[in-house]
């Protein structure tokens, strides 16, 4: 199954949000670090640029980790409480670069409510096409990242917050090199 290209892109801002705060240092320890990943995004909408937004950033960030690995009945029920919460109305809109798809907040919601629910929506056709094993973890033995897995072949195993695929066929080429020498 194929998604809408906003479902990826929510999909995939769901996926950085999660791995923001996979390493010792956390990207949304500051409202710079929340401004430089909104931008990286390309999230648009109202802001307060408040501690109480940031901090709903950061709560969002641990309730959609849980998600992500959630069984398919769980995700349903968190989902819908998701969109019960945000008051979500789907809507199609075109704005920016961005050709039509939709909102189910209004720009003028809070950020984290935004968030959420472009992300609820992402999941919803998630579970609609049965693609729940698309959500997975980075097979690094030393990352605890998320892995959004698009390919064709279901075959992406590395998160994309680091160097994750190189360095560890980097220690698997030396581990089977020194076993031959």
């Amino acid at each position: 199954m194929s998604f809408t290209y906003d479902t990826e892109v929510a999909l995939a801002t769901a996926a950085a949000l999660i791995n923001t705060g996979r390493d010792d240092v956390d990207v949304l320890d500051t409202m710079e670090g929340l401004d430089t990943f909104l931008e990286q995004q390309r999230f648009s909408g109202s802001r307060t640029r408040t501690d109480a937004e940031l901090h709903a950033v950061r709560a969002l960030r641990i309730e959609l980790g849980t998600l992500w690995f959630a069984e398919e009945d769980d995700v349903v029920e968190h989902v819908n409480r998701i969109l019960r919460r945000t008051s979500a109305l789907p809507q199609l809109v075109r704005h920016d670069e961005w050709d039509w798809h939709l909102h189910a907040t209004a720009p003028e919601a809070p950020l984290a409510d935004r968030m959420a629910t472009e992300a609820a929506m992402a999941f919803v056709d998630v579970v609609r096409g049965h693609d729940l094993e698309r959500l997975g973890s980075c097979a690094a033995p030393d990352c605890d990242g998320v892995v959004l897995d698009l390919s064709r072949n279901r075959s992406r195993r590395f998160c994309d917050t680091g160097n994750c695929a190189n360095r560890t066929h980097v220690k698997a080429y030396r581990a089977r090199k020194a076993g031959s020498g």
